[in-house]
């Protein structure tokens, strides 16, 4: 049996048979793999040998609760099965850590691919390209047209002053990460400050459910190009809905900005532009899209901040693989698409 770093199939299966032997009856002993680890939440397929499922538990060590909060993700899930958000089915959520020394959810094995990169879209063609981009958009908006009173997620976050504590959220995470001067970020920093709490007021009409980390690798598409399911809910909380969008186009800049990063599929003839992605949301939403202005910089501070905490852990030599070397040479870019965003809006 392959060996699993925090998840015992043994314990597993005995804590499993006692708490799912209807709605997941098991033909035998549960067997396990490792899909996604490190610092992140640890991602699991496990079978029955005839069925699989996956199981997801915070990363092993000292973790922060609030940062890897397992009932917060099977609450979103579980919330969602109703909706026309395309979720995995949530069997059940643990907080026994005698079953594996941590909090941790069941969830179905759901079909489909996450597509990462330009050149796996472009195998697909121009035209599936299309349709593929265009139902992530329209994935986002059904998830943003959900009722949070509806489905029992009214408490899920603090939508007051979401955008204030954002901007003071990533200062803080830029601060920790500080290796040099970047004059851009303390200038968008400034800026993004003194508009935050007019921002907030803005949202009001906005606030619903916030993904965090919306893009398509976190969308797993069939071969029909439909979505199967929305992935990775860590950051899910309710707040200005705006900030996903922003997000979802800042990630789409990636691919000029800083190429072979984290997702280049914007690059992949065919994905729909920037202004087809913004125009297509606006319509479904009634969103004035000029508005994005401070969302669009806040989305480029945010990654500029995790792009300079990698960039920091390389030159700490804290980074494991390659491809680490010229990571930092993408935050000032970021920060300046930042500062043009509020500039041009």
């Amino acid at each position: 049996m392959t060996e699993t770093p925090g998840l015992d199939p043994a314990a597993l299966t005995d804590w499993w048979q006692r708490t799912l032997p209807e709605s997941a009856p098991l033909a035998g002993p549960l067997s396990a793999t490792l899909i996604a680890g490190g610092k992140s939440n640890l991602t699991y397929r496990v079978s029955d040998g005839q069925q699989s499922w996956v199981v997801r538990r915070p990363p092993l060590g000292h973790v922060l609760a609030t940062a890897h909060d397992m009932s917060r993700e099977h609450r979103v899930i579980a919330a969602l099965a109703d909706t026309g958000v395309p979720v995995p089915t949530a069997y059940a959520f643990c907080d026994d850590l005698d079953v594996l020394g941590a909090p941790f959810y069941v969830m179905a094995d759901m079909p489909g691919t996450p597509y990462r990169s330009s050149a796996e879209l472009a195998k697909l063609g121009p035209e599936r390209t299309r349709a593929i981009s265009t139902a992530m958009v329209d994935v986002l908006i059904a998830l943003h047209g959900v009722d949070t009173h509806v489905v029992g997620l009214a408490d899920f976050g603090r939508p007051e002053g979401f955008l204030t504590r954002q901007v003071r959220r990533w200062k803080k995470q830029l601060d920790a990460s500080h290796n040099r001067e970047l004059p851009a970020a303390e200038e968008l920093h400034r800026r993004l400050a003194e508009t935050s709490e007019a921002a907030d007021a803005a949202a009001a009409s906005r606030i619903g459910i916030v993904h965090g980390d919306f893009r398509l690798d976190n969308l797993l598409v069939d071969d029909d190009d439909r979505p199967t399911a929305v992935l990775d809910w860590e950051m899910a909380t309710v707040g200005d809905t705006l900030t996903d969008l922003a997000l979802l186009v800042v990630y789409g800049r990636l691919a000029v900005l800083l190429p072979g990063s984290v997702t280049d599929v914007s690059a992949a003839p065919g994905f729909l532009s920037e202004t087809e992605i913004i125009d297509r949301y606006a319509a479904a939403r009634d969103v004035d899209a000029p508005d994005l202005g401070f969302h669009l910089a806040l989305a480029s501070f945010k990654l500029a901040t995790i792009v300079e905490g990698i960039h920091f852990r390389y030159l700490q030599g804290q980074t494991v693989g390659e491809g680490f070397d010229g990571i930092g040479a993408g935050t000032v870019p970021l920060l300046e698409a930042g500062l043009a965003s509020l500039d041009h809006h």
